[in-house]
């Protein structure tokens, strides 16, 4: 059997037929015109699940299941988009309009949440009975795994990790608190983190970098400065880092996982950002004796994930 998974997203709409490995047999996208309204998308993510079944000779009773990860609230008992702001999704009922082009079990999930269930079956944290998915990007993403289920609480809503507060009355954060991980470790807090720090050294690496127009700042230029030894560089990814530390070590704390696996634009640092991220976490979480601790690593599935994960929900509720 097969699954199929869609990743609903605010650029594009991507679908793919998935093994029982989390193998990507075929896929396809297509632009989701976020301003068409939702009945135009949703007939859209029904027409590519028949074009990639069409296209890869597959039939549609070899599929499993069908897997819908999006953004925003969802009802996924009844299969409903309850609101995905970005697309203007007011109670759409998902679940019905594809059951009307195949017949099987259609589940939705949250897209950070499809991104846990991918590393979880297929990706970094494979074989992890308890694993925390961490994704940086506009703003922190998170899904838990607990043996081997996806965890979202009595409400469904479990897992919005970027709004642990790791600093009271601290930066103003979007959801509206002060103080939240995603205020100082989302890309955009990176930034703004960079503009901050430069100022004050006129002759860093990184004004050469963006050709002394600060508004060229982006999430990576600090990270090139710092590994040629600018000093500004190395400032601001140690206080990154140094807060990053301090939020997952609070991960740890809590949950203990076998795993936690850092994916976006960030993790792409790779060992030079867990490397120093583990050495900062050593005196800030819990263990006993020689018990294991947790494994930071690099997640893996990249920009298949919400594909991946969105078809193998089901494997995971």
């Amino acid at each position: 059997m097969y699954y199929i998974g869609v990743d609903l997203g605010g650029t594009n709409i991507a679908a793919g037929i998935v093994d029982d490995n989390g193998k990507i047999l075929h896929k396809d996208s297509l632009p989701t015109g976020r301003n068409r309204g939702s009945q135009a998308i949703v007939n859209d993510i029904c027409l590519i699940i028949e074009k990639i079944l069409a296209d890869a000779n597959i039939s549609k009773d070899q599929i499993h299941s069908v897997g819908v990860g999006s953004p925003g609230s969802l009802d996924r008992d009844q299969g409903v988009i309850i609101a995905n702001f970005n697309l203007g999704f007011r109670y759409v009922k998902i679940r019905e309009a594809i059951q009307k082009v195949i017949n099987v079990p259609v589940f939705v999930e949250n897209d950070a949440n499809c991104a846990a269930i991918a590393e979880s079956v297929a990706g970094s944290a494979k074989g992890a009975e308890h694993a925390i998915i961490v994704t940086i990007g506009t703003g922190i993403g998170g899904g838990i795994i607990i043996n081997n289920k996806l965890y979202t609480g009595v409400n469904g809503a479990a897992g919005e990790l970027g709004h642990v507060v790791i600093q009271i009355n601290g930066e103003a954060c979007t959801c509206g608190r002060k103080g939240c991980w995603e205020a100082y470790s989302a890309a955009p807090a990176l930034i703004r983190q960079t503009k901050a720090i430069i100022e004050r050294y006129p002759s860093s690496k990184v004004w050469e970098m963006i050709d002394g127009d600060i508004n060229k700042v982006d999430g990576k230029v600090a990270f090139d400065a710092a590994k040629l030894g600018d000093e500004a560089g190395l400032k601001i990814v140690d206080n990154y880092i140094d807060l990053f530390a301090e939020a997952l070590s609070n991960m740890v704390n809590i949950f203990q996982p076998e795993v936690i696996a850092i994916g976006g634009g960030v993790s792409k640092e790779g060992e030079y950002l867990l490397a120093p991220l583990r050495e900062k976490m050593k005196d800030r979480t819990f263990f006993i004796g020689d018990l294991q601790s947790t494994r930071i690593v690099e997640a893996q599935m990249g920009n298949d994930a919400g594909i991946v994960g969105a078809a193998l929900i089901s494997k995971r509720v």
